[in-house]
């Protein structure tokens, strides 16, 4: 075989993981920063309900709510207040 086909195909190779490994780590930052962001939107759940006690505000802290309020930030922890108040 011809060497310069060789080298031809090693780097070839070498693109195509480069491009596999690219295309796959994308998706695992949105993962990662979705997580992060639900566990702060928890935490800002547990404080609102922590100083809202005596108001008589609680909002159930779940997976969806802490979602929402790390998804959305401070609109989404208004909409969890807000849906609070009317259910």
């Amino acid at each position: 075989m011809d060497k310069g086909l060789v080298v031809l195909a090693w780097v070839a190779g070498i693109l195509i993981v480069l491009a596999l490994g690219k295309a796959l780590l994308l998706p695992m930052k949105i993962i990662v920063k979705l997580i992060i962001n639900g566990i702060l939107g928890g935490l800002a759940i547990f404080l609102i309900n922590l100083l809202g006690q005596p108001f008589g505000l609680f909002i159930p802290l779940n997976i969806v709510s802490a979602l929402v309020a790390g998804i959305l930030g401070l609109p989404g922890i208004i909409l969890l207040v807000i849906l609070g108040f009317l259910l």
